[in-house]
């Protein structure tokens, strides 16, 4: 899950970071504030393609896909908890 902020506020950051950390989450979870893009990633998949600017990201991720369904059924299982969580979380405007 990808979005963009205008400014990377750090107290934003940290306040997603805390939600998705204080949920009961099959997998565990990272937010990567390295790009314009912000990402919320399954920590395995970064662990395993050694960072998002491994060319080997996309063959990690199109590999868990096709060959761990079971993690991928718990990432979405996952997913659908934090979204209605983070819907719940009021996000301080700048």
């Amino acid at each position: 899950m990808g979005w963009r902020y205008n400014s990377t506020q750090e107290d934003v950051a940290r306040l997603i970071e805390d939600a998705v950390g204080a949920l009961p989450t099959e997998v565990e979870w990272t937010l990567d504030r390295t790009r314009k893009n912000w990402l919320l990633v399954p920590t395995r998949i970064l662990r395993e393609a050694h960072g998002l600017d491994s060319p080997a990201f996309a063959n990690v991720v199109h590999s868990v896909n096709t060959q761990d369904h079971e993690f991928c059924f718990r990432a979405l299982s996952d997913l659908d908890l934090i979204l209605q969580h983070l819907q719940q979380v009021p996000i301080p405007k700048e």
